[in-house]
């Protein structure tokens, strides 16, 4: 419902919905990927507003949210939490009313600052030099001041806590589900991940990036898409490495009480080329929960799981009850949605009576989910110390998924800092013309700020906890994100501004106190400015060899950009080898996915065009020589690729695994589902000779950047 701008003059009706929308955060007016005017139409405004609880269904109804969000923001003198930077004056919101009032701040040393605010219409108090998480103490008020750092922890800064003056190194970056290793029942495992950060570390690898792990819904294996997560607060259990958890003997004793038919089961989702998620994912759970049963037959109880849980509080004890619930009701009722909303009404809060009776009934199943989390983080942050132990200045980087889904576990514990109703996705863009809705939740802004930031800086601090890094995925979501109402056109949405300084601050907070680099995936329509923001943070972007071109023509290599990594391709594009064969023109075509107007044969001349290009690129930069490949023999083309993105003066060259492996077929094709097999692809080759291969070393030579010497 998105359209240009509309020649006729607004009614005072609409002009009453478009100055409430521009209150809460929309914006009517918006610039496309196809850089073209476009204004959101009223009923579209109406509706999200009425799902933001600001109903505008006439002029007065309009008026009347209007006053009311008005009142709201000027309601208290000030919030819960307020950030800074360090070195500059902290800012108070202007209708505070503490001019001229003495204060004191209290650090998190302990140490205390006596201060006073300024007397001036936008009210301050005089810099803080040290970073954290202060407390500000005025007129019988405390709140919060997150004092940050003036950018995040960068890749110079990780080499040089190694003693180490370089500044550029490179890694791998790996869809962890595909992994294969060991007695892995046909899902990559965290045990897997060690193995293989361990081998990459002795070759010389900085980092090794990793597919989002974040918790899914262990009742209901057939959702596995790691952008849509239960919850971004905990790990996803199906990544436990069994022989991690009381040993391999345990595991195989396990395995044999399970019985025969669990046996041939495990080892024919180990021969399979794709993750069979449903067997998979129950198989791994039944075998989880006989080692569980062990465990609780020691006899001295773990220390180290109770201090998890105490660690936990209640966001752990809420996540597994959900997965107990869960668990109970799909037993009882076969087919259940997993969508909490969908149960009665009884079930909708954690904290009512009904739940907590459950809880009594029901401590074993939920003990049984706290256990898998405490595995989860155990083996996660092994991996991480295998990493770092092998010489990684970084080691792993997690991702962090732009939202969670609005039926799961964080939106069912937390549904008063979500916006119910709503879904993220984008608007239509060079790359998909229709449009996306993902499906997935996100904060309110709102109900962010009113909280102190409370559940985000929570999020923050999982995703960093067993990493060297994390990348966030589609980071203009700190400036904005599309939201299109639940089960709506992709194109009925529009864009929600959100606290960018707040939050990038924040993150480059917990960037320092975790030591950890931050990657921002900003490919697509990025705002305004945006990007300057970013870099002055030191937030890095991603530079990825099919965009990075003037006209039809590849950028050279020392014409990248210094403040992003550099990659050859990500888990939504296609792999070299499938890019030089036109693997994903024959995906697109098959599955009508071509640009409009747009034919096989053209998408396929275009290509050969194209392929002409990044040759004879890859020439200019001294990484290929000869003649041009033909369309069936990519090899030299992933190998001069691999040496093309090293060239670049990116701090990190971060090489897909598919790469690595010269494979054909990417991990994710946007607008699938069930088509296409997103998120199931296994590799050929294991942990432990992965990298062994010819190919494979080849290739990492090439990446050794060429001002380092390993």
């Amino acid at each position: 419902m998105s359209s240009r701008l509309p020649e006729q003059a607004p009614s005072d009706y609409d002009k009453a919905v478009y100055n409430l929308a521009a209150l809460a955060g929309i914006a009517v007016n918006w610039i496309d990927a196809y850089d073209q005017p476009q204004t959101v139409s009223p009923a579209s405004l109406r509706t999200i507003l009425a799902t933001l609880g600001l109903p505008c269904d006439s002029h007065r109804q309009a008026d009347e949210s209007r006053a009311r969000l008005q009142e709201i923001n000027r309601s208290a003198a000030l919030p819960p939490l307020i950030t800074a930077e360090v070195g500059k004056d902290i800012v108070l919101p202007a209708q505070c009313g503490l001019q001229g009032q003495s204060c004191l701040i209290i650090l998190e040393s302990g140490e205390q600052l006596a201060r006073k605010i300024s007397d001036s219409d936008a009210p301050t108090i005089a810099a803080i030099d040290r970073y954290g998480y202060h407390r500000l103490q005025v007129v019988g008020i405390e709140v919060t001041l997150a004092v940050a750092p003036p950018r995040c922890y960068g890749v110079a800064d990780a080499f040089l806590d190694q003693g180490d003056a370089r500044e550029r190194g490179w890694g791998l970056a790996l869809q962890l589900y595909g992994l294969r290793s060991e007695d892995d029942g046909g899902i990559g495992s965290f045990g897997g991940l060690a193995q293989l950060a361990t081998k990459a570390g002795k070759e010389g690898a900085t980092a090794l990036a990793i597919s989002p792990v974040h918790a899914m819904f262990a009742a209901d294996t057939h959702r596995f898409s790691p952008y849509s997560p239960s919850s971004r607060l905990f790990l996803n259990v199906l990544h436990i490495d069994p022989a991690d958890v009381l040993g391999r003997s345990a595991m195989q004793q396990a395995l044999q009480e399970a019985g025969p038919e669990a046996l041939a089961l495990q080892q024919r989702l180990e021969h399979a080329s794709q993750v069979n998620w449903p067997e998979a994912g129950r198989h791994r759970l039944n075998l989880l929960r006989h080692l569980y049963g062990m465990f609780r037959m020691q006899d001295t109880p773990s220390a180290e799981f109770a201090a998890f849980r105490l660690q936990g509080g209640q966001a752990l004890a809420d996540h597994a009850l959900f997965e107990a619930l869960h668990h109970t009701l799909a037993a009882k009722t076969p087919g259940i949605a997993s969508d909490w909303r969908h149960w009665p009404e009884r079930y909708h809060h954690p904290d009512s009576a009904e739940l907590r009776r459950f809880a009594q009934e029901q401590g074993g199943e939920i003990d049984f989910h706290v256990f898998l989390q405490w595995q989860a983080a155990r083996s996660l942050q092994r991996a991480q110390q295998a990493a770092r132990d092998s010489g990684m200045a970084v080691g792993l980087i997690a991702d962090l998924a732009v939202g969670a889904d609005n039926g799961g576990s964080q939106a069912w514990s937390h549904s008063e800092e979500m916006i119910a109703g709503l879904s993220v996705g984008a608007p239509p863009d060079l790359l998909n013309t229709r449009g996306q809705n993902w499906g997935i939740g996100a904060f309110s802004p709102l109900a962010m700020r009113a909280a102190g930031f409370r559940s985000y800086i929570a999020m923050l601090r999982s995703v960093f906890a067993h990493a060297g890094g994390v990348r966030i995925d589609h980071v203009m979501g700190l400036t904005r994100l599309w939201l299109t109402p639940e089960g709506a056109d992709a194109n009925d949405g529009a864009y929600l501004r959100y606290p960018a300084s707040d939050l990038l601050r924040l993150i480059a907070l917990e960037s320092w106190r975790h030591r950890a680099i931050v990657i921002g995936e900003d490919l697509g329509t990025v705002p305004e400015g945006f990007d300057t923001q970013l870099k002055d943070s030191g937030l890095l972007g991603i530079g990825v060899l099919w965009f990075e071109r003037e006209q039809k023509q590849f950028l050279p290599p020392k014409a990248w950009p210094a403040h992003a990594i550099a990659t050859t391709s990500t888990h939504d594009l296609p792999t070299v080898a499938g890019w030089w064969r036109g693997r994903d023109i024959g995906w697109r075509a098959e599955l009508d996915l071509l640009m409009p107007g747009d034919t096989e044969a053209q998408a396929l001349d275009d290509r050969r065009q194209d392929r002409r290009s990044l040759w004879q690129a890859l020439q200019q930069a001294g990484c290929v020589s000869g003649e041009q490949p033909a369309d069936d023999q990519p090899e030299s083309v992933v190998d001069g690729a691999a040496a093309y993105i090293a060239q670049t003066p990116a701090p990190l060259a971060l090489l897909p695994v598919e790469d690595l492996l010269g494979l054909e077929e990417q991990p994710n094709l946007p607008g699938t589902v069930a088509v296409h097999p997103n998120w199931q692809r296994r590799l050929p080759a294991t942990a432990s000779t992965l990298l062994e291969q010819t190919s494979c070393r080849r290739r990492m030579r090439l990446l050794q950047r060429p001002d380092i010497k390993k």
